[in-house]
């Protein structure tokens, strides 16, 4: 299951206790107790590797081929799903997939980012990176969803916009921008959610709401550690150290308080098990709806206006005089 390279101790001990087991099985000889102890020894090295992950580690399992994508997500969390097509303007970027759905009985718009998981699909999806018709289809789903008093559910997952000549020309900066304006002032409750990876303007482009939560194991950030890579050393084999120092992981991103809170994921990565993962987003759209629903329109713009007003702020100690 395209294992990585820091899960090479786990690796090793899986196919150890594979083959003691088929051993036994062909055999009359009972190996339980050495498999008991190499099955006690392989949880003890998975709480290890997975409670100690770099961030280069979690960059790897955001760009897992077989991370959950918006549409596996949609398919487990949501009922009667009509997936709207098109920006009314020029066409139908299959890299944005949302439409209009149920969640646990309340209708609602959900949109997000959505790649392939093999040559094939990422070449139908653009690799998960919308151009301007994206966004323009994803804006005229949530103005719909603001006449109709629908909560709006986001889900971020993309390494940034297409930059191509074709998308610059058919206003590429100027429908993200748009974008990020119109969602400020959405009278209706918007939670965003970052599944995978979450790159500059093109994820900036549906991650504006009243609640943004990460994954685990996603990342967000202004550009991709390679990208950070290639301007600060001029080399993007680099991109390791960039991960360091760049604060894109949810546990760094929380600390600054740039996102609400942490959803955490099945241990090694949501990719082990779609549906446990799928549950853990449910619950906190659950809550979040909860949360939101009953605050009025004008509660809403004001709240999100002063949660983005916090973001970056700091707190400078005058080491002279000892006030803040």
């Amino acid at each position: 299951m395209n294992e990585l390279s820091f899960e090479k101790p786990i690796i090793e001990l899986r196919n150890k206790i594979k083959e003691l087991r088929e051993f036994t099985e062909s055999s009359d000889v009972d190996l339980h107790d050495e498999i008991q102890k190499l099955e006690e020894r392989l949880e003890k090295v998975e709480k290890e590797v997975y409670e100690n992950m770099l961030p280069w580690n979690r960059v790897q399992i955001a760009r897992h081929p077989s991370r959950p994508t918006t549409q596996d997500y949609i398919d487990i969390l949501f009922q009667s799903f009509f997936e709207v097509h098109g920006d009314r303007l020029f066409g139908d970027d299959q890299a944005i997939v949302g439409g209009v759905a149920s969640f646990e009985g309340t209708p609602v718009t959900v949109i997000g980012h959505q790649r392939g998981k093999d040559t094939k699909e990422n070449l139908k999806r653009n690799f998960g990176m919308p151009h301007p018709e994206g966004y323009r289809k994803a804006l005229r789903m949530m103005k719909q969803a603001e006449k109709f008093n629908r909560p709006i559910i986001c889900f971020i997952d993309t390494k940034g916009a297409y930059p191509g000549k074709a998308a610059e020309e058919r206003g590429q900066s100027e429908a993200i921008a748009r974008n990020i304006f119109e969602m400020a002032g959405l009278k209706v409750p918007i939670i965003c959610v970052v599944i995978g990876e979450g790159g500059s303007g093109g994820a900036l482009a549906l991650g504006v709401g009243d609640r943004l939560y990460m994954l685990e194991n996603s990342t967000y950030s202004v550009i991709s550690p390679e990208g950070a890579a290639a301007l600060l050393w001029k080399d993007a084999s680099k991109a390791q150290a960039a991960a360091e120092t760049m604060k894109i992981t949810a546990p760094d991103l929380k600390e600054l308080k740039v996102i609400d809170e942490i959803i955490p994921e099945v241990r090694g990565g949501a990719h082990k098990n779609v549906t446990e993962q799928a549950e853990y987003i449910r619950q906190m759209l659950r809550l979040s709806l909860d949360d939101l629903i009953g605050m009025s329109a004008e509660q809403l713009v004001e709240k999100r206006l002063e949660k983005y007003q916090r973001i970056g702020e700091v707190v400078v100690l005058n080491e002279m005089t000892g006030v803040n």
